[in-house]
C-alpha cells in the first residue's frame, strides 16, 4: 500500500467529472419533486439554487488553490476556523452526503431502467451499485474517463428533452401561470440546490490532479456554469409540457417530458440509466477520497489513507462508500435522501465560506482570489436557505 494518489487529471476531464456528478445527481431525477414545490415556477428554483451555489464555488475555487488536497473541505475548516473536531465532522458530513446522494442517484437510475428492463428495482440497485463500486477501484483514470464518456450521452439525453418539450403542446399552467409561491420556491430551491452537488466534489480530486493551481479553478467554475444553463433550459422544457401534479407524482420525470412529443419510451429512460451511473460513480469517486485525507488528519481513521500500490485507488474507502449507498438506496425513497444531503451540503458551504473569510484576513495573497463579499454572500446565503428549507419542511 502506498500514503499518496496519482496525478492523473488534467482541466477537460476534471471539468467533464464535475458536469457529469451534477447533471446525474439532479435535473433526470429532481425535477418532479421541484415541481410538486414549485409547480410552473420550477425553473426559478433552480436559478434561486445556482445563486445560492455560486458563491460557494467561487470560494471554493481559491480554496482549492490555497489547500489543494483531498478533504478538502476538511483542511478548509481546519485551517480557515483552527477547529480539529468540527474539521472532522466536516469531513464525515461530506462523506455521509456524498454516500447519501449516491444513494438517490441510484434509486432514480434504477426507477428510470425499471421501465425498460424485466428486473425489480431492488435487483437493479445492486447491480448496478456493485459494478460502479468495481470500476471506482480500477483507478482515477479509468474511472473519471468512463464517468466523461457517460457524461456525453447524459447531456445528449437533456438535450432529446429540451426538444421534446419546446415542440410539444404546452399545459394550461405554462400559458397562464399563478402567482409565485415563495414559500414553495423556499423549499423547491433548497431541495432543487441538490441538483447543483458535484462543483464541490471537485476540490477533492486535488492530489491526483496536474498543476491543481491553473486546473482547480478553471474546472469549478466551468461546470457550474455549463450546468446552470442546462438546468434552467430543462426544467422550462419541462413545466412547458407535462402538468405539474404528474410531473410531482414521478421518480423518471423526463422520461413524461420526451413521451409527450411521442418520443419511444425505450431511448430516454436508457439515457437517464446512464446519467445516473455517472452520478453514482462520481459521487462514490469522491466519498473515497475524503476518508483517505481523513485518515490522514484523525488517527482513528487512519487505516484509509492507503492506496492500491498499482491502481493508486483508496480501495477499502471505495468498498465502504459503495456498501454504506447500497443500504441507504435499498431502504429510502428519492425525495427524502435528496433533501437530506441538500441540508447537509447547506451546512457545510456555510462553514466553508467562513473558512475563507477567516483564512483571508489572516493571508490575503493566494495565486487565484476572490473579492471579500463573495465568501460573506456565500456564508449569508447557505445559512438563508437553510432557514428557508427548514421553513419549508415545517
Amino acid at each position: 500500500m502506498t500514503d499518496s494518489l496519482k496525478r492523473r487529471l488534467g482541466p477537460v476531464l476534471l471539468t467533464a467529472y464535475g458536469v457529469g456528478v451534477m447533471v446525474g445527481a439532479g435535473i433526470y431525477v429532481l425535477v418532479g419533486a421541484v415541481a410538486a414545490e414549485a409547480g410552473v415556477w420550477a425553473p426559478l428554483a433552480f436559478v434561486a439554487a445556482g445563486l445560492i451555489a455560486a458563491p460557494s464555488a467561487l470560494s471554493y475555487a481559491e480554496l482549492s488553490v490555497r489547500l489543494p488536497e483531498a478533504a478538502g473541505e476538511v483542511a478548509f475548516v481546519e485551517e480557515g476556523l483552527r477547529a480539529h473536531g468540527l474539521a472532522i465532522l466536516v469531513g464525515l458530513a461530506i462523506v455521509a452526503a456524498g454516500v447519501i446522494s449516491a444513494a438517490a442517484v441510484l434509486r432514480g437510475g434504477a426507477g428510470y431502467l425499471g421501465l425498460m428492463l424485466p428486473f425489480s428495482q431492488t435487483q437493479l440497485i445492486l447491480g448496478l451499485g456493485l459494478g460502479l463500486i468495481a470500476i471506482a477501484c480500477l483507478g482515477v483514470l479509468e474511472s473519471i474517463g468512463f464517468a466523461a464518456l457517460l457524461t456525453l450521452i447524459e447531456v445528449g439525453g437533456l438535450a432529446l428533452v429540451i426538444w421534446a418539450g419546446f415542440t410539444a403542446p404546452p399545459v394550461a399552467a405554462y400559458l397562464s401561470p399563478p402567482e409565485i409561491p415563495w414559500a414553495g420556491i423556499g423549499a423547491a430551491a433548497a431541495l432543487a440546490f441538490f441538483a447543483f452537488i458535484g462543483f464541490e466534489d471537485i476540490v477533492n480530486m486535488a492530489e491526483e490532479v496536474r498543476d491543481p493551481t491553473r486546473t482547480m479553478p478553471r474546472a469549478i467554475l466551468a461546470a457550474l456554469v455549463i450546468t446552470t444553463a442546462l438546468y434552467l433550459i430543462v426544467s422550462t422544457a419541462a413545466i412547458r409540457a407535462v402538468p405539474q401534479d404528474v410531473l410531482a407524482g414521478s421518480e423518471s420525470p423526463l422520461a413524461l417530458v420526451w413521451a409527450s412529443r411521442g418520443g419511444s419510451v425505450a431511448i430516454l429512460p436508457a439515457i437517464a440509466g446512464v446519467a445516473a451511473l455517472n452520478g453514482v460513480l462520481a459521487q462514490i469517486v469522491m466519498a473515497a477520497r475524503v476518508l483517505f485525507g481523513l485518515g490522514k488528519r484523525a488517527p482513528s481513521l487512519a487505516i484509509f489513507h492507503h492506496a492500491h500500490p498499482r491502481l493508486g485507488t483508496p480501495i477499502l474507502a471505495t468498498a465502504l462508500a459503495g456498501a454504506l449507498m447500497l443500504a441507504a438506496a435499498l431502504s429510502l425513497p428519492v425525495s427524502t435522501l435528496a433533501e437530506a444531503t441538500s441540508l447537509t451540503l447547506l451546512a457545510v458551504f456555510a462553514l466553508v465560506n467562513l473558512s475563507l473569510i477567516f483564512l483571508k484576513r489572516r493571508t490575503p495573497e493566494a495565486a487565484f482570489r476572490v473579492p471579500m463579499i463573495v465568501p460573506v454572500f456565500g456564508a449569508f446565503a447557505s445559512f438563508a436557505a437553510l432557514a428557508a428549507a427548514f421553513g419549508g419542511l415545517t
